[in-house]
C-alpha cells in the first residue's frame, strides 16, 4: 500500500467544508462575545444585544442548517446598548438593553427588553418602555436574513445561496419567508410577528410606535422549526413563563432520576450542578425499534449531533450519574452500525460510526456524514461502554439484544480494524472528503514525530492498541456471563494477553526517561512525540505494574503537566503550541481518562492534583470545562486560559467532573455491590452522593478523606 500523509489530499479553500470537524485551524468571523440557547439539536447563537450581524457565525441553526442568519433590532436606524444579557436556563435568554442618544431622544430614553427561547420553534419577544415625560414615537426595525448554510460552511463564510432563495410574505403581512431548493434539498424559514408589521420593506419587518410616557409597547416573533432526528421533547407555554422557569420543563423530569452531589467544597458542587444542567442541554431525541431513548451531542456550537467517539466516552464519564445516556447511546450507535464497505463514507461491516449530519451537503452527497464512520476507536469503546454498562446494570437481556453487535464489532477489530493483520488497529481513510487522522487527534497535525514530521498512513496509535485490549478483555467477561460462550471469553483473554506482550515491546521507547510512542506509521516506524496518550494507556490497563511509575513521571513533569492539567503534546516536541489544537492544549476529557487510569494503578495523590486543577479552571468559567484549554504554564499566569475557538458546553469536558469524582471516591460497581475506595483531598472535605443507580437499585455514598461508605437507599 502506498504510504500517504493524513492531511487532506485535495484541500480547497473552504478549510472548514474541507476538514473534519476535529480541525478547528479555520478561524470564524468575529461574533464576539456570544449568548446561545439551545435544545436539542437546534440553537440560536447571539451577540450580547441578541443580535445576529449578517456575516457572523451567529444564527438559528436546526438540524445542521442555519434557517435565520441575519436577526438584528434597530430603535430609529440605531444599534441598542447593552446593560446585561445572560442565558437563563440552556434554552432560554434574557437580554436589557436600552438606546444610545439619538436625534431628539437623550440617551437610556427608552428601555428594550428581549426575551427568548428554543422549544416548538425559536420564539422572542421584544419589549419597548418610554422613560420619556411626553410622548414619543419611534421606529422598530428587526432585519433579518436567512442563508440557508450547511453549519459545516458557517465556520468559514457560506456559500452565496441567493439565486435560490424565494422571499416573499403572507397575505396577512404578518410573517416574512425564505424558501430555498436545491437538489431535492428544501428548507423553509417563516418569521411570523404579532403584532404584525405595519410594513415590510425587503427582509425587515417595521413597527411604527407611539408610546406615551412609561407606557409598554411588545411584540411576539415566532420562527416554527420543522420536526427531525435528535429533537427533544420542547419547553411549551407563555414565553414569560418559559424564561421565567414557570413553565413545564421535560429537563426537570429528566433530572429527577439522577444522581445529587453535595459537597463541604462548593466550588465541587457547583461544577458538577452546572454538568449536570449542560448534559441536560446537550440531549438527543431518538426513536430506535419503537423506543425513545435520550443520548448526548457532542457540543455547541460545531457538533449537536450524534457522534461515536465523543458520546460513548460522555456516557461512560456520566455512568456514575445514571444509565440512561449510557443505554441510548448504545442503542443508538448500535442501529447506525456499518454494514458494507463504502469508500466515500469510509464504512466497513461491523464499525461504530463516527459522526451524522443532516444539513444540505450531506444529503446531497457532497459530504459523507449520512453517516461517516472515519473512527478508529469508536467500534472498541462502544464494546467498553458495553461492558461498563453491564457492570453498572446488570441488564443482560440489552447484553444479549446487542449480542449480534458486539460479535460484528469483535470482527471489525480484528479484520478490517487490522489493515495489514501485524496484530494492531489502524487507520488511513480511503474517502476524498475523510478524515486523515482518525483517532481522537483528529486534526492534521494531531499525530506527529518529536521532530515535527507528520507520519505516513496507515497510523496505528497506542490508544487503540489499549482499547482494543480493554475491549477484548471485556467482552470476554461478557462471554463468560450473560453471553454464555466460554470458548469466546477464552479466545479473547488469549488474544488480549498476546496484544498485550506484543504492544508493551514495539512500542516502548526506553530513551528519554521511557515511554509511549504516540503510535506506528505506515512504515513501522515507531511516531515518538510524547503526548497525552499515555494516560488513556494507564485507563485500558494495557501498561505493566513496572512502567506506570515512568509512564506516570513523565505525565506529571512540568514538559506535560501545565499546572491546569496535562497536556496533549509535551514542551519538548518540535511542534509544541500552548495553542495547538492537539499540540499542547490541555483536553478535560482527556485528563479524566488518564485520572482514571492514574486511580487505577494506585497514583491517587497525582489524580487528585489533576483534578483539583479541573475544578479551579471551571471555577473561572461559570464552572463550565471548556472543551480546551490553553496550554500556557500556570506558574505564570494567574488564570487559566481557554483554546480560542472552544466548544462550551462540550460533552465530554462536561462529563469530566463526573468521572473525576467516581476517581476520587473509588466508585466500582463489583458483582452486584457497589464498593468505594475514597481518596477525597482536603480541600474538597465531605462527599455526599444519593440516587446513585446500579444494579436497579439507588444507593447512597458518603466519604471524606480515605473513609467512606456506601448504603442502599432506604425504601
Amino acid at each position: 500500500m502506498a504510504a500517504v500523509r493524513p492531511t487532506p489530499a485535495d484541500p480547497t479553500p473552504d478549510l472548514a467544508a474541507a476538514a473534519g470537524p476535529g480541525d478547528q485551524r479555520a478561524a470564524p468571523p468575529e461574533l464576539g462575545e456570544s449568548i446561545a440557547v439551545l435544545s436539542g439539536p437546534t440553537f440560536m447563537y447571539s451577540d450580547p444585544a441578541g443580535d445576529v450581524p449578517p456575516g457572523s457565525i451567529g444564527g438559528l441553526v436546526h438540524l445542521d442548517t442555519r434557517m435565520v442568519s441575519g436577526w438584528v433590532l434597530t430603535i430609529n436606524g440605531a444599534r441598542l446598548l447593552v446593560l446585561r444579557s445572560q442565558v437563563v436556563q440552556h434554552y432560554s435568554a434574557q437580554f436589557v438593553l436600552t438606546t444610545p442618544a439619538l436625534p431628539d431622544l437623550p440617551p437610556d430614553s427608552i428601555s428594550v427588553n428581549r426575551i427568548r427561547y428554543v422549544g416548538d420553534g425559536f420564539h422572542e419577544r421584544i419589549s419597548l418602555v418610554s422613560f420619556r415625560p411626553e410622548p414619543v414615537r419611534l421606529e422598530a426595525r428587526l432585519a433579518v436574513a436567512a442563508d440557508f448554510a450547511d453549519l459545516f460552511e458557517v465556520k468559514s463564510g457560506a456559500r452565496d445561496r441567493s439565486a435560490q432563495i424565494t422571499r416573499g410574505q403572507t397575505s396577512e403581512g404578518q410573517a416574512l419567508t425564505f424558501v430555498y431548493e436545491n437538489e431535492g434539498f428544501t428548507a423553509r424559514t417563516e418569521v411570523r410577528a404579532t403584532p404584525a408589521p405595519g410594513r415590510i420593506e425587503g427582509d425587515e419587518l417595521v413597527w411604527d410606535v407611539a408610546l406615551q410616557p412609561r407606557q409598554e409597547w411588545r411584540v411576539d416573533l415566532h420562527v416554527p422549526l420543522p420536526p427531525g432526528p435528535g429533537v427533544v421533547e420542547p419547553v411549551t407555554g407563555d414565553i414569560v413563563d418559559v424564561v421565567q422557569g414557570r413553565a413545564a420543563d421535560p429537563l426537570r423530569r429528566w433530572a429527577v432520576d439522577r444522581a445529587v452531589l453535595r459537597s463541604d467544597n462548593q466550588v465541587l458542587e457547583r461544577t458538577v450542578r452546572k454538568s449536570r444542567d449542560d448534559i441536560a442541554a446537550l440531549r438527543l431525541d431518538l426513536e430506535v425499534k419503537g423506543q425513545r431513548i435520550l443520548l448526548p451531542g457532542a457540543g455547541l456550537p460545531w457538533f449537536l449531533t450524534v457522534f461515536g467517539r465523543d458520546t460513548l466516552i460522555t456516557a461512560y464519564q456520566t455512568l456514575v450519574a445514571g444509565p440512561s445516556l449510557a443505554h441510548g447511546a448504545l442503542l443508538a450507535l448500535a442501529r447506525l452500525q456499518g454494514t458494507r464497505c463504502d469508500d466515500f463514507s469510509d464504512e466497513e461491516p461491523g464499525k461504530i460510526l463516527h459522526e451524522v449530519r443532516s444539513g444540505e451537503l450531506t444529503r446531497t452527497g457532497v459530504k459523507p456524514y449520512g453517516p461517516y464512520y472515519g473512527s478508529a476507536d469508536a467500534t472498541q469503546l462502544w464494546l467498553i461502554l458495553l461492558s461498563e454498562y453491564w457492570r453498572w446494570t446488570r441488564n443482560d437481556d440489552l447484553v444479549r439484544e446487542l449480542r449480534g453487535n458486539a460479535l460484528a464489532a469483535l470482527d471489525w477489530i480484528d479484520h478490517f480494524g487490522d489493515r495489514d493483520g501485524d496484530g494492531y488497529v489502524e487507520y488511513g481513510t480511503r474517502s476524498p472528503e475523510g478524515l486523515g487522522n482518525q483517532c481522537w487527534r483528529d486534526s492534521p497535525d494531531g499525530v506527529c514525530f518529536a521532530d515535527g514530521r507528520i507520519p505516513v498512513l496507515p497510523i496505528a496509535t497506542c490508544e487503540l492498541q489499549g482499547y482494543t485490549y480493554d475491549a477484548k478483555l471485556r467482552l470476554a467477561q461478557l462471554a463468560d456471563g450473560p453471553l454464555a460462550d466460554p470458548a469466546l471469553a477464552d479466545r479473547l483473554r488469549v488474544e488480549a494477553a498476546e496484544l498485550y506482550e506484543r504492544f508493551n515491546r514495539d512500542f516502548w521507547i526506553p530513551e528519554r526517561g521511557g515511554y509511549y510512542a504516540v503510535g506506528l506509521d505506515g512504515d513501522k516506524n515507531r511516531i515518538d512525540a510524547k503526548t497525552s496518550n499515555m494516560g488513556h494507556l494507564l485507563w485500558s490497563g494495557i501498561v505493566p505494574a513496572e512502567r506506570a511509575g515512568r509512564v506516570v513521571a513523565q505525565l506529571m513533569s512540568d514538559d506535560m503537566f501545565s499546572g491546569w492539567g496535562i497536556r496533549t503534546l509535551s514542551r519538548e516536541e518540535r511542534l509544541y503550541n500552548a495553542l495547538g489544537y492537539h499540540l499542547g492544549t490541555v483536553w478535560p476529557h482527556d485528563n479524566s481518562l488518564a485520572v482514571l487510569g492514574l486511580a487505577r494503578y494506585g497514583f491517587r495523590a497525582e489524580a487528585n492534583r489533576i483534578s483539583l486543577a479541573l475544578f479551579e479552571a471551571a471555577e473561572q468559567f461559570g464552572h463550565r470545562l471548556p472543551e480546551a484549554l490553553s496550554g500556557y504554564p500556570r506558574d505564570r499566569l494567574t488564570f487559566a486560559v481557554p483554546y480560542p475557538t472552544a466548544c462550551s458546553p462540550q460533552a465530554w469536558a462536561t462529563g469530566t467532573p463526573l468521572a473525576l469524582v467516581r476517581a476520587m471516591l473509588g466508585a466500582d460497581p463489583v458483582d452486584g455491590r457497589l464498593h468505594l475506595d475514597p481518596d477525597i483531598p482536603a480541600e474538597l472535605g465531605r462527599i455526599t452522593a444519593e440516587r446513585v443507580r446500579a444494579f436497579g437499585h439507588c444507593w447512597e455514598m458518603e466519604a471524606v478523606g480515605r473513609d467512606g461508605y456506601v448504603r442502599l437507599s432506604p425504601g
